[in-house]
C-alpha cells in the first residue's frame, strides 16, 4: 500500500491506542467545496509516498502489545479503496484479527454507499464521515471518543 506514514502508537484519533496509517491520495474535495485551501494535510500531499507491504504492516501491528485498533486517515483512504480493502481483508481473513478498524473519510455516507456495503462484510468497522468545514466549533464524537472539527462530521459503526 502506498502511504505517507505509519504511527505505531497513536493516542489522538481513537479512544484506544491505535496504529495510524496515513494514506497518500486525495482529490482535496474539502478545499473544492469551501472554495479555498482548508486542508490541514495539503503539504503532506506534496511529499513522496512510500510503499509498505500489507503483511509487514499487519505483523508489525499484531506484535505491538499496546495498540488495539487500526486507524486509516492522512489524506483520503477511500481514494485508495482497493488497497485499503485488501489490507482489511488480509487483517481479518489471513490473520484472524477482529480488532476495530476506523476509517476517517471526507466523503458523505451517500457518496461511498457501495464501498460501505463491502465493508459491512467485515466485522468491527467504524467510519468517520464528513468533509472539513472551517470556522466551526469542534464537537466530541462519543463513538470515537475524540473531538471532530466540523458539525457535519460523525462516526458510525457500520459492522
Amino acid at each position: 500500500m502506498w502511504l505517507y506514514g505509519v504511527t505505531d502508537e497513536d493516542f489522538v484519533n481513537y479512544k484506544v491506542p491505535s496504529m495510524f496509517i496515513a494514506t497518500s491520495v486525495c482529490d482535496f474535495k474539502c478545499d473544492r467545496d469551501c472554495g479555498k485551501e482548508v486542508c490541514q494535510n495539503r503539504e503532506l500531499g506534496k511529499s513522496d509516498p512510500v510503499f509498505v507491504d500489507d503483511d509487514y504492516l499487519i505483523k508489525r501491528y499484531l506484535k505491538n502489545g499496546i495498540t488495539r485498533a487500526v486507524v486509516f486517515g492522512g489524506l483520503e483512504p477511500f481514494d485508495q479503496w482497493q488497497e485499503m480493502f485488501q489490507f482489511i481483508q488480509k487483517l481479518r481473513m489471513n490473520y484472524g484479527c477482529a480488532d476495530t478498524v476506523v476509517i476517517y473519510t471526507g466523503y458523505m455516507e451517500s457518496e461511498i454507499d457501495g464501498e460501505i456495503q463491502f465493508l459491512r462484510m467485515m466485522p468491527n468497522i467504524i467510519v468517520k464521515f464528513g468533509r472539513y468545514i472551517p470556522d466551526q466549533e469542534p464537537h466530541k464524537d462519543e463513538l470515537l471518543g475524540v473531538s471532530l472539527a466540523s458539525d457535519n462530521q460523525y462516526a458510525k459503526q457500520i459492522s
